[in-house]
């Protein structure tokens, strides 16, 4: 058996269990020898029954003597009560809390091991365990019970109907089975680091030794662990760093950047920059002058001014006789970058045209034939821009807005319509460094930490919704001192439809019962191109003094005499999505408030309301937003760009992340010999793609 061998030849695992493990990415020996254990029980304290003592934390050998369900048994409320015997003839009461389910699992008879804290019930007079971990050893074909039990146990992640007990046995059989196991870390840093090779660290991540210090394994610090999470970061970093080689030595275009050109800026801007920006956009025209392609993360709080910047970057394009297209994820985001840059740019003579999934097939062939004929400079669109039929005339800078919903793949399509253009890509999703590093290591990342002068830090309160008539009244004597507000619904259980509804019903009661002697507007996702225009231009020019909405305002909405946002069910949302809401007030020169209306919430949203309470700072919310729901979540969907890590945990393991990032660059930049660096090369090729699920690097 090699490191290649599909799973279905390893013995015990069927068609059905190949089939779960595939859905989980397992496919072959490799891949289930990369899923590690995610904690370590040390049952090596084996005892009999008659030889237990309270206090202890030991593993006992049993039988089931006798088994009953005591209490309510709807809803498997009940407490399940099984008493265990062995040779040694003592009693052991085993004890579960809503332990219903276990009168299918648990029969006279059986053998089993248990694993807990032995109590005594004074009550009773017994011994008992309280919700012991147990493993059914009777009957068991499958492999020798010391395996379970008597030494340091490794604990997976059960995979469908695949218990731990289950992956257990694979492993060791697998490993039992296994050839030799190249090690394709570089010699120089496994001497360095002291790490074992690699075979040795995959068995003993599986298996520690005896006298193992379990603490060390627990916390993923063994040196077998830390040499995997290494090796992992290593070569994904590797592979960034040969990604940015190589797209240094492509030819990309070189911008004029002259008198005339820094004048036409100049006009442009509504406002004297800050000195963020200023810093950012220096990095950018310096990009822009290089004679390879610009590919650069601009990263910035809500309402820190990305756009400006963005456009400032657009004009220079225009100016080298260039078009420039901007990428939004939402047609709403698109039509306000459209009214963006139409109002900056159109007094510099420039065209900008709107292009969204929405528009009529007629309408869609009348803007394409004004982009492939060089007549629009600046093309705002949806993901209807990366359609095979839109072709542009002379494409020189590529914006791509909130980067985080599209994939690489996405921003790779747009790039190549045309002759390696330059590559900006904006989030106001502040992403914590070293998941940066991980996400976006291919790109340089500009960062604008500073808001402009003159705006107020929002005050945002928590409300529940039975104090709503007080939120109700602060709104209604904000608007009544002239100012305007949002009042927010959540997209409920992902239905756009019942958020639609939602939102419906509550603009009726706001305008009919609430404020009835007030202008009250309505915006959600279900509404037309125009209809969302026309509602969004009634809204800044005054007219609707409450809009009621659905999320489809989280983002691009501009409308600086806004000063209170009303989260309705405020627990429904992520902390980034509610930082987003928020930062649609805030931009004017009044006090603005946000208040986040909860009905029942559990211990995450309480810490999700109160970190928004605290604090208005984008990166430290991303940093709690990303503790609260882990890395996986963090982005959601795969194809975001976040690679599969498998044993690190770019959470847990930052400071390993850092080491290897270091080691990884100066590699790449230096290595050892020319024989090195082809291995790694041809290494990397090889494991890229299914690993990471990146662009191929080579």
């Amino acid at each position: 058996m090699d490191l290649e061998t599909p799973l279905t030849n390893v013995k015990g695992v069927g068609p059905a269990r190949a089939a779960l493990l595939e859905a989980k990415g397992l496919v072959t020996v490799e891949d289930l020898l990369a899923y590690v254990p995610f904690r370590y029980e040390d049952r090596s304290n084996v005892k009999t029954i008659a030889q237990l003592a309270p206090g202890e934390m030991a593993t006992v050998i049993a039988s089931v003597h006798s088994a009953k369900l005591s209490g309510f048994k709807r809803r498997n409320l009940g407490m399940f009560e099984a008493r265990f015997t062995d040779a040694s003839r003592a009693i052991l009461v085993g004890k579960w809390f809503h332990g219903g389910y276990l009168a299918n699992v648990l029969g006279d008879g059986m053998r089993v091991a248990l694993f807990g804290k032995v109590e005594f019930d004074s009550y009773s007079g017994e011994l008992t365990m309280l919700h012991p971990e147990f493993e059914i050893l009777s009957g068991d074909e499958e492999g020798d019970a010391t395996l379970h039990v008597g030494r340091v146990v490794p604990i997976y992640e059960g995979i469908g109907k695949i218990t731990t007990r289950q992956l257990r046995i694979f492993t060791h059989r697998i490993l039992g089975e296994l050839g030799p196991i190249e090690d394709p870390l570089p010699e120089h840093l496994r001497a360095r680091f002291k790490l074992p090779d690699r075979a040795t660290a995959i068995r003993e991540a599986h298996f520690p030794p005896p006298e193992s210090d379990l603490r060390l394994f627990n916390a993923f610090r063994s040196q077998a662990q830390f040499r995997l999470i290494f090796e992992e970061f290593f070569w994904l970093e590797c592979g960034v760093a040969l990604k940015r080689s190589k797209a240094r030595t492509v030819t990309g275009i070189a911008f004029e950047i002259n008198a005339k050109i820094r004048e036409r800026v100049r006009q442009m801007l509504p406002f004297r920059p800050t000195g963020a920006q200023k810093r950012v956009i220096q990095e950018i025209v310096a990009d822009m002058r290089e004679a390879h392609p610009m590919n650069r993360l601009l990263q910035g709080d809500v309402g820190s001014g990305k756009t400006i910047v963005a456009a400032e970057a657009g004009v220079i394009a225009i100016e080298n006789g260039y078009q420039v297209a901007v990428l939004a994820p939402t047609e709403i985001l698109a039509a306000q970058h459209a009214f963006y840059f139409r109002r900056i740019l159109t007094p510099l003579g420039y065209t900008t045209v709107l292009l969204t999934g929405s528009f009529t097939n007629r309408e869609k062939e009348k803007l394409k034939q004004l982009i492939s004929g060089g007549l629009a400079q600046v093309v705002v669109g949806t993901h209807a821009l990366l359609e095979k039929d839109v072709e542009f005339h002379r494409l020189g800078l590529a914006i791509v807005d909130e980067q985080h919903r599209f994939g690489v793949m996405q921003r790779l399509q747009l790039a190549q319509k045309g002759a390696q253009p330059d590559v900006l890509v904006m989030t106001a999703t502040p992403i914590p460094r070293t998941l940066a590093m991980t996400l976006y290591g291919d790109l340089d990342v500009s960062t604008i930490d500073e808001l402009p002068p003159g705006r107020k830090p929002i005050v945002t309160k928590h409300a529940t919704a039975d104090g709503i008539e007080r939120v109700y009244s602060f709104l209604k004597r904000q608007v009544l001192e002239g100012r305007q507000a949002y009042v927010v619904y959540p997209v409920i259980e992902e239905s756009e439809t019942q958020a639609m509804k939602a939102a419906q019903q509550m603009y009726e009661h706001l305008s009919r019962e609430v404020f009835p002697d007030l202008a009250v507007g309505l915006m959600h996702g279900r509404l037309g191109g125009d209809e969302k225009e026309a509602v969004m231009q009634r809204f800044k020019d005054g007219a609707i003094q409450i809009l009621v909405s659905t999320t489809v305002i989280e983002v691009g909405m501009d409308v600086p005499n806004a000063s209170v946002m009303v989260v309705e069910q405020a627990e429904r949302f992520g902390l980034a999505q509610l930082h987003q809401l928020r930062g649609r007030v805030g931009r004017g020169a009044a006090q603005s408030y946000c208040i986040l209306v909860t009905e029942k919430m559990n211990d995450t949203a309480r810490e999700r309301i109160r970190t928004l309470v605290d604090s208005n700072d984008g990166f430290h919310i991303a940093e709690i937003d990303l503790k609260l729901r882990g890395p996986g979540e963090f982005f959601g969907t795969r194809q975001s760009g976040l690679p599969a890590l498998r044993i690190a945990n770019v959470l847990r393991d930052a400071e390993i992340l850092v080491v290897a990032r270091r080691e990884a660059v100066e590699f790449v930049a230096r290595p050892p010999g020319e024989e090195d660096l082809r291995r790694a090369v041809a290494y990397i090729r090889d494991h890229w793609q299914r690993r990471y699920g990146l662009v191929t690097v080579g």
